[in-house]
């Protein structure tokens, strides 16, 4: 009985231990047929073989979405010179709810025509969305758990999840969005909590997925006299237009949350040791509260491409959006044949109905109609805001006079970039040096400026400047580049000059007389009767008294001239922002952004306003030429240098 008993026991153990080993087999064949099967491994042996480090390769991946091999390598190539590149910092990563389709298009004419009439808010730093888990770490390796996740919970909830969404619009002093209605609102917060659940387990990350009252924000942080203008803008939008949602998972680099974001505009070659190099189009990341000790003109910060920090050109930037440096990593769209897509611009990105679809090429009829009927509008009445030309004192410093003048007083051209002549005025040469001509290269860039209006058959209709001679010379050569010199006579406004609190000599600078003005073949209008006198401008105005000035003067003209087309005006770097926020009906900045803006604007900086006749407004367009850029070109005296041994 007892060998039996042995026997059986032992059969039974060995049958287990079989069962076992049968059920761990299947186990490692069907986990490892998942890791075969995971592209981001694929991903990763591809970039090892290549000889990076697992650690690199896998920021690497983390900072690129983990789509292709080759963009991870990319990056890396790209970052070699990066300090940080070893440090190991994740990235930060957050779940979106994103319209796609009618209702996302005129989402974004909502971005785009509130930016125009308003001005910027904070809700334009970010694509419209409606957050369901709030930025959270995740180690690098473990990436692709949370994509797994996604697909995981998005599959679960595909058939339970509203087909529309309610939305209703909500106002309040300082916010304007849609709200989700309750019943919609807890399957996607429910949704948002399964997410963070399971990417809790699978990435091992504390995910908070968002509980409070769900939104899509519209505007935020605005203008109190903006809330008008902007709910006007939000009820042309129809919320029950048809849409496909999109949970999507986005990252960004933890170091520079909260830094403001810059683009190139140009490229750049560093000078110095400790300068960035740019190129087109590159995102830089600056920490404004760094920049105390940085010369004007010029701001420190790090290149999202490179990883590289050093100092750039302000003037070689504009501003972008936050989520402009976010990677999207995975989407799940709930439609019935949603899955998981990786993010690839170039690429369709969705199958619907037996047909691919790119979003991107997807044309909205409307828009097409309202493109072709652009094309055949009536002539609109605009306004184009121009900096003068080069000056020759900023080339050759204020001592410019001292170096052209012979010994019997005469004005001798000391370099190429001097003009070839002075006008000639009653009370001596000595005042050009508070009211400067434009050097030679000042007088090139505004003609060009004039034949590239011309090109593109702009039509110029009345011409003012400011009384400063530069401002009269730029739009003297404006016009000859339109071939108008002889048609349209300039209109010399004194309200149009700069804010006299920067005059160097703190007294308002003695100015060509009209008559000497016209005897140097200036075509003046002699017959215009300045808004503000001469002997009305007060040496160091207060930027009040400045803005108010400006904001009467520009007023005036505008209301002056009733004819479709062009109203050139010539002004100054401070131009810019004075005169078109009045038009635009925007408040003043604050003075020390004011002063701060402007030393950004170069020689021959525009701005551009369209009138909007039907709507009773203006907006601001982008201008009919493109920017003047140009490198430097320094002293040159072959003696040094060239003999030296």
């Amino acid at each position: 009985l007892s060998l039996l008993i042995s026997a059986c026991t032992e059969h039974t153990f060995t049958r287990g231990v079989e069962e076992m080993a049968v059920a761990e087999t299947q186990l490692y064949s069907k986990v490892l047929n998942k890791v075969k099967n995971r592209s981001t491994c694929a991903l990763l042996e591809s970039l090892l073989s290549m000889g990076f480090p697992a650690h690199t390769a896998q920021k690497a991946l983390a900072a690129t979405g983990h789509k292709t091999a080759e963009e991870a390598s990319k990056w890396l190539h790209s970052h070699c010179n990066d300090p940080s590149l070893d440090d190991p910092i994740p990235q930060e990563y957050a779940l979106y709810l994103c319209p796609t389709g009618p209702l996302h298009d005129k989402l974004q004419e909502f971005w785009k025509e509130s930016k125009n009439q308003c001005s910027r808010n904070k809700a334009h730093e970010i694509f419209p969305h409606i957050t369901l888990c709030d930025f959270f770490t995740c180690e690098d390796r473990k990436v692709e758990f949370l994509h797994e996740a996604l697909k995981k919970v998005g599959d679960r909830f595909l058939n339970v999840f509203p087909p529309a969404i309610s939305l209703s619009l909500h106002s309040s002093v300082s916010y304007l969005g849609f709200f989700i209605n309750d019943a919609h609102a807890n399957v996607i917060k429910e949704f948002a909590v399964a997410f963070a659940t399971e990417a809790s387990i699978l990435a091992d990350c504390r995910v908070k997925p968002c509980t409070k009252q769900l939104h899509l924000t519209l505007a935020h942080k605005f203008y109190p006299h903006h809330q008008k203008t902007l709910e006007q803008l939000a009820k042309s939008i129809n919320p029950g237009q048809s849409c496909l949602w999109t949970a999507a998972l986005y990252s960004r680099d933890m170091r520079f949350v909260n830094y403001q974001i810059l683009q190139a505009l140009f490229q750049y070659k560093p000078q110095n040791i400790d300068e960035l190099m740019l190129n087109t189009g590159d995102l830089i990341y600056v920490d404004r509260s760094q920049q105390s000790d940085v010369s004007d003109g010029w701001v420190i910060g790090t290149s999202h491409r490179t990883g590289c920090r050093g100092f750039l050109p302000e003037n070689y930037t504009e501003k972008a959006n936050e989520s402009d440096t976010w990677v999207k990593h995975r989407e799940y769209t709930f439609t019935p044949a949603s899955g998981l897509l990786p993010k690839n611009e170039n690429e369709p990105r969705r199958k619907l109905n037996g047909e691919v679809h790119n979003p991107i090429m997807t044309k909205n009829v409307t828009q097409t109609l309202a493109f072709q009927l652009s094309q055949t509008v009536a002539l609109r009445r605009s306004l184009l805001v121009m900096r003068h030309g080069e000056r020759v004192d900023h080339v050759f410093g204020k001592s410019w006079i001292q170096q052209c003048l012979t010994a019997d007083g005469k004005y001798h051209r000391a370099d190429l970039n001097f003009p070839a002549s002075l006008p000639k005025r009653r009370d001596g040469i000595k005042h050009f040096e508070y009211d400067p001509p434009l050097s030679c290269c000042g007088v090139f860039q505004s003609r060009l400026v004039g034949e590239a209006l011309l090109e593109k058959q702009e039509t110029v209709s009345h011409v003012y400047c400011s009384s400063a001679l530069r401002c009269i010379q730029t739009a003297q050569h404006v016009l000859e580049g339109l071939k108008l010199e002889q048609k349209i006579k300039i209109r010399v406004e004194p309200g149009l000059f700069e804010w006299t609190k920067w005059e160097a000599n703190k007294i308002i600078p003695s100015f060509m007389a009209l008559t000497e003005l016209t005897e140097t073949t200036y075509n003046i209008d002699p017959s215009y009767r300045c808004t503000f006198p001469l002997s009305s401008l007060v040496p160091s105005e207060s930027y009040e008294e400045y803005v108010s000035r400006c904001s009467a003067v520009i007023k005036q003209i505008v209301s002056d001239c009733t004819s479709n087309g062009i109203i050139l005006i010539v002004g100054h770097g401070s131009s810019l922002d004075s005169f078109t926020r009045p038009v635009l009906g925007l408040p003043a900045r604050d003075s020390n952004d004011f002063a701060s803006l402007v030393r950004k604007i170069p020689s021959l900086g525009m701005c551009f306003c369209e009138e909007l006749k039907e709507e009773n407004r203006w907006q601001m367009i982008n201008p009919p030429v493109k920017t003047l850029t140009h490198g430097s070109n320094a002293a040159f005296n072959w003696r040094n240098g060239i003999l030296d041994s």
